[in-house]
């Protein structure tokens, strides 16, 4: 058992290099080697637990690896992209704001990373901005809460992390929060048309998407890999067939190369969807490192001690833990990762369904995980041109679509759905 404040002190060093520009891996990894140290374990020991957290990790790492093969379909077939400008084109300019959001929210839910997400709707969204005048933060802030409305009831990596570390069917963590989803959508309209009130010049942007020069395939090609992942998924509960994630996964994305017609670039899309997701796969090799050394000490008692002193109840441990560890690694797939390494175990014995639990500890994640020592941050920045000054002005919108979804999932389990 390592000690509480060596843990954190590893933890912090790890997060100091990282906002100081260092590798993100290799910065969690060296963070979780000197918290052991620190902490009160001999370097075997240390070693050890570091092993077994990455050991850990491998169920997600290998559903995430092949989940590249859906991302690199929908985006190198265009596919997402029709989808998105399907969406606003349905809408119309005087709900634009609303389409983009939607665009994103759904290109995002169907597995693209949100990041990605935002790149490839960021061209639709500008010309429909520069029609409708409406400016660039109201778009980015529209396809950003789009994006993390999203991403909790996507099969993303951090989704996957969650569902692994509890216990729970995929599918059904991701249906859990539906209606936190919708909430954060329905405030990320609501403050993207408030921040459109204040005109600013539409800048002549062309962020770079990989897929301006794409035909587009139809939509009915675009959406047939996602309606097989849905299909493949839902198996599960309503015929008590599983199909793995490692299985519907890159089955819907050979399906949409299939139907676009691209199936001579099979090759090149994979390779394409394996370099996006690679980085992930590394990041949460070393977020486990992290995880196991956390895992092992006593911060798991001494947030539950912290919480009862408080007079909070168990289950507040859930949102709390990914918000803080979110917020320091500035990415929900690391923050909601070790928290749901580390205290999965003490919530469930505390009472908290697991299900509910993996809910609220997966929509957490998204409050504080854009900023900027994160690679979130600067890529949804990139997408519009925006400098980080103005970006960081978007930060507290965001935070509030975030808390949105959290405290929405919070309520769901409290009402007892």
């Amino acid at each position: 058992m390592f000690s509480t404040w060596g843990a954190l002190t590893g933890l912090v060093l790890a997060i100091v290099l990282i906002v100081r520009k260092a590798t993100p891996a290799y910065a969690l990894v060296l963070g979780a080697l000197i918290g052991g140290l620190l902490g009160g374990g001999g370097l075997p020991e240390t070693v050890g637990a570091m092993i077994g957290g990455a050991q850990s990790m491998m169920p997600s790492v290998l559903r995430i690896l092949t989940s590249g093969v859906l991302a690199g379909a929908l985006v190198k077939t265009g596919s997402a992209e029709k989808i998105a400008d399907a969406i606003v084109r349905a809408l119309g300019t005087r709900f634009a704001l609303a389409a983009i959001a939607l665009a994103t929210l759904i290109v995002t839910a169907v597995g693209v990373f949100v990041d990605i997400a935002v790149i490839t709707v960021a061209p639709v969204a500008l010309a429909v901005g520069r029609r409708a005048e409406i400016p660039v933060p109201a778009l980015l802030l529209a396809m950003v809460g789009g994006g993390k409305a999203g991403n909790v009831i996507s099969p993303n990596p951090n989704t996957i992390a969650a569902a692994d570390a509890f216990n729970v069917d995929l599918t059904a963590l991701m249906l859990k929060n539906i209606v936190p989803a919708l909430c954060a959508l329905t405030v990320t309209i609501l403050l993207a048309r408030w921040l459109s009130r204040a005109k600013s010049p539409i800048p002549n942007l062309q962020p770079e998407t990989g897929n301006s020069k794409l035909e587009t395939p139809s939509l009915w090609a675009a959406v047939a890999g996602p309606l097989v992942v849905v299909a493949l998924l839902a198996l599960r509960p309503l015929c008590g067939f599983a199909v793995d994630p490692l299985v519907a996964l890159p089955a819907g994305g050979l399906v949409a190369i299939l139907v676009c017609g691209k199936w001579r670039q099979t090759a090149s899309f994979c390779e394409y969807g394996l370099s996006k997701v690679a980085g992930v796969s590394i990041l949460l090799i070393g977020t486990g490192a992290v995880a196991g050394i956390v895992k092992n000490s006593g911060l798991n008692a001494d947030m539950v001690a912290f919480l009862n002193a408080c007079h909070l109840p168990a289950f507040a441990l859930a949102p709390l833990s990914s918000v803080l560890l979110s917020g320091a690694t500035a990415s929900t797939t690391a923050g909601v990762t070790i928290a749901s390494q580390t205290f999965s175990g003490t919530l469930v014995q505390a009472g908290v369904p697991a299900l509910s639990a993996a809910a609220m500890l997966h929509a957490g994640g998204t409050i504080f995980d854009a900023l900027p020592h994160g690679s979130f941050f600067h890529a949804t920045a990139g997408a519009v041109g925006m400098g980080v000054k103005d970006r960081l002005k978007l930060f507290p919108y965001g935070t509030l679509v975030g808390a949105t979804s959290t405290v929405t999932s919070v309520l769901v389990y409290l009402c007892g759905f």
